[in-house]
Formats: structure tokens, sequence, C-alpha cells
């Protein structure tokens, strides 16, 4: 029997305007809305708040849920967006390493608006689900399919034993990619939370742990959990999965856990689903002597470990961490800010290597599980600002003028330009070790070497000089003459084809 194809609701406005991906933010967001899809942006709007301003600076939030997918073994990742998004989404994929195919599901303005882009994905779907190669596949709705309301709630739940997860991932309903990798992964937690519910459900491939499990929330360099899990082994505790997991059975364990330790706050669908499975949540994490001593004890309490075994526990961890702080220190001035949501552990375990901190930015928004990082940080006179946006990142790199700035891609740029070092967070802070005795010593080498580097940046600009800034940037045998009357005629040019489309549009 031929399937029935399922009209899209569209918005009562221009179709280049309510379809496109060039409309902007509120055209999108209200034919999205229109479209029969504002449960899930309301679901969006209350787990990630934007805060004061608009939406942060990032990457395209859809790469977080795709990167997601494809570190997971046996799942199959598919796209449903604009040719231009889908193109840049695989090419930053493959930067990061991925080693996959990403699947695509073309569309038009026709398949769109008659529902025949749906009737495209669930084919793609059938033909993909094939349970010797899958045991999930992603189907990830891009900005104007979400717009035009494409129904991939409507997707069957499996086939052929292969399940089937559709989510809506737009750049105007989730702020930051680091938010949607929550998206996926608690998508994937409320998935396998109601198989396990429903009946048995096959073992994960890890041997089982002899005592309770510690479910760690939240990318990390990998050897942190095994520091983890070194600094609770006196509580008789263990650490479990890392979620997001790198293959669907790993889920069940996540969810077989005594607690879960929201080492990156921002997980909000993901704790939802822990909480709704009865597992304790634990902000924070075991960074330095301060956040080691709570950490070590929130995590105790909630597991019901006993006092004394959780004394044991933090002073085998506290004494070898003091011993690392005793023998070095940080000496210098920083700002921090960055885009993964784990700037605040970071900056917690920069103040108690000895930096002079000042200034630590999150595109992510504050949450209960990051509320005392937030109070411990202000208490030593740090500001502190979630849902920073790129212009107070760089105030705070002008106004405190520190001795190194780690940030984000245009924070390191424009420090260097200003003769400032600086440190990619992503790549050279968030990708090393920052947990126990291994992150305070892995921390203070990296950080005051380049400190040290201040004076190769003095001599580099001694030798440069004086390059020029914007259109006088560069070297130039003669100073570059501006011709400000060149720039008001093409102005004119521009505003008055703007006018004519307009009037085009009008009728």
């Amino acid at each position: 029997m031929q399937a029935k194809t399922i009209p899209i609701k569209v918005a009562e406005t221009p179709q280049q305007e309510a379809g496109a991906c060039h409309a902007g933010e509120k055209t999108l967001l209200e034919s999205a809305q229109a479209a029969g899809k504002s449960e899930i942006l309301q679901r969006y709007a209350l787990d990630y708040p934007k805060g004061p301003h608009d939406q942060p600076q990032s990457m395209c939030p859809a790469f977080g849920s795709l990167r997601v997918g494809l570190r997971m073994s046996r799942t199959a990742t598919i796209l449903s967006g604009s040719a231009c998004c889908v193109y840049g989404l695989t090419f930053t994929s493959h930067f990061y390493g991925a080693r996959r195919s990403v699947g695509y599901v073309p569309f038009n303005s026709e398949t769109l608006v008659t529902g025949k882009l749906f009737e495209d994905i669930r084919e793609s779907v059938h033909a993909q689900a094939d349970p010797e190669k899958y045991d999930a596949i992603v189907i990830i709705n891009l900005c104007v399919p979400t717009a035009s309301g494409v129904p991939l709630q409507l997707l069957p739940k499996e086939i052929n034993g292969v399940r089937i997860i559709g989510i809506d991932v737009p750049g105007f309903g989730v702020p930051t990619h680091a938010e949607a990798k929550d998206v996926l992964a608690g998508a994937m937690l409320k998935y396998a939370r109601q198989e396990v519910m429903s009946g048995p459900v096959q073992a994960p491939n890890k041997t089982r742990q002899d005592h309770p499990t510690i479910t760690l929330l939240g990318e990390m360099f990998p050897a942190d959990p095994m520091g983890i899990a070194q600094m609770i082994a006196p509580m008789n505790l263990a650490v479990g999965s890392s979620v997001p997991t790198r293959e669907w059975r790993e889920l069940y364990a996540a969810l077989d856990c005594a607690v879960v330790a929201a080492i990156h706050p921002f997980y909000t669908a993901s704790i939802r689903e822990f909480q709704a499975a009865g597992r304790p949540i634990v902000g924070s994490a075991p960074v330095g002597v301060e956040g080691a001593h709570d950490w070590l004890q929130n995590i105790g309490q909630s597991a019901g470990v006993s006092q004394s075994l959780i004394d044991e526990a933090r002073n085998k961890s506290l004494a070898m961490i003091k011993a690392v702080l005793a023998q070095q220190k940080i000496k210098g001035r920083i700002t921090l800010s960055g885009y993964e949501g784990s700037e605040l552990i970071v900056a917690r375990l920069l103040v108690e290597c000895g930096a002079d901190l000042r200034y630590v930015g999150s595109a992510c928004p504050a949450t209960p599980w990051n509320s005392h990082d937030a109070e411990w940080l202000k208490s030593k006179g740090v500001q502190v600002q979630f849902r920073a946006s790129l212009e107070q990142d760089l105030d705070a790199v002008q106004d405190f003028r520190p001795d190194l700035a780690i940030g984000t891609t245009p924070v390191v740029q424009y420090a260097k330009e200003a003769c400032i070092p600086s440190l990619y967070f992503t790549n050279l802070i968030s990708a090393r070790p920052l947990m126990g005795v291994a992150g305070a010593g892995s921390l203070i080498q990296v950080v005051n070497a380049a400190i040290g580097n201040q004076s190769r940046f003095n001599k580099m600009k001694d030798f440069f000089g004086p390059v020029g800034h914007g259109d006088t940037s560069g070297v130039w045998m003669e100073e570059p003459v501006e011709r400000p009357e060149f720039r008001a005629e093409n102005r004119r040019q521009l505003e008055k084809k703007i006018k004519q489309r307009k009037a085009q549009e009008m009728g």
C-alpha cells in the first residue's frame, strides 16, 4: 500500500521568507510555531535559555548533535536541511575526525511545502534500517525543515529492529553546539530508558562493575575518567559510562548508576532523563584542592557512602594535589572564555593553581549544577559571565590586559594582535586532563609556558612594526588612500536594490 503524503503546515508569510534560511531568526521562529513546532521550541526555550542578549556567536548548533551521532558505533546520521548548511556541517565533521558518511535528504520548495520531503526522509530511513549494520538511525532537521514543520515525530520508532530517532536542531531554537549535544544525548537516553522500562535489554559490552558506578555527563579528555576512578576507588565506587556514549548499549549502563556527575552542567535534557530514572545529580568536578574536596564529599553522600570512606578518599587525593601545587604555581593575570561548557571548572582550577583570574565567560547558561562553581569564583573576585557574547569576551581582554588570554578563535586573534599571549580553549585547554592531580600538573605547565612567550611577542612586534588595520593592514610601499566617495556610491546602489526588491514583493 502506498504511503499517504502528509502536507506540511506553513506560516502565512511569503514562501521565499518563511522557507529560506536567510529569512532571519524571528521569521523562522514564527514559521516553526505556525507549522506545529511550538511544543518542542517551548521545551528548548526552557532547557536552553538564551540570556540577556540574543544568541552567542558560535558555530552551527546542529554540529553538536551531528558530532554525538558520528562518534557512536553502529549509528547512522541523516541530515535534512539546506544544501549549504549540510555541506558546512559535513565539512566541519570530517575536519574534526569523522570517519563515516553523513546521510542527506535534499529538498526543493515543492517537496518541502507539499510534504514530499517527509516521505523522502521516511523512504531513506527504511532504506538504511539494516540491523546487521546499525543499532540506531538519527535524523536531524536543520532550520528550514524545522521552520516548515517537517514532522519527524511521525517516523516509526523502529524499523527491522533499528531504532529511529528524529530531532529538530534549528539554529533559532538551540543556542550553541554544546547544548545540541544534549538534544541528541537526551533523546537517546529517553529512548533507552523506555526500553529498560519495557523489559530486559541487551547487556553492555563492558564487564559489569563490582561496585556502584558514577555516570560522567559531558565530553572530556580520555584520561579524566581514569583519574576520577582512582579518586573514588577508596569509597568503593567505580566510574561507569560517560554520556554522550560511544555505543547504544552504554546508555543502559549509564542509566544503571548510583550517581550522575554533571561535569558539564548544561545537559538539561539528559539530566531530566536521569532524574526520571531516580538518579541523583552532582554538579562541579574534582578540580584543584577545594574543588576535589567538595566534589568527593557530594559524590560520597549522594551514593550513600560512609563519612569515614569519604574522608579516606579525600585525604588520599588532596595530598597528591597539594604536593603538585606546592612545587609550582601559575604566575600571571588571565582572562578565560569558551563555548564548551567546562569553562567554570577550568577557571576554578586556574585560581587554585595560583592564577590571577579576572574574567570567565561561557556561551552556555547558568544552571543549578554550575551555581556552586559560579559562587565560588565570584567569592575569589572573578567576574563570571554566562551566555557571554564575543564583545564581552573582547572587552575583558581590553579592560584587564591579561598576561594570557584563553578563549575562542576570535578572542585569541584579538589578543595576539594586541601582543598578548593566548591559547585556544577548545584545542589547548579543554583537550587535556583537568581532574585531580593530573589536571593540576598539566594546566600549570601549559599556562606558564604560554605566559613565558611574551618576550617573543614583543620581538615580533618590534620587527614588524605598525602594519596597519582594516583596509591598511599588511605591508605597503605607500600608505593606501581611502576613497569614501566610492563607499558612498556602493552603499547608495545597495539601498536602491533593496527598495526595488521590497517593491516587487509588495506586488
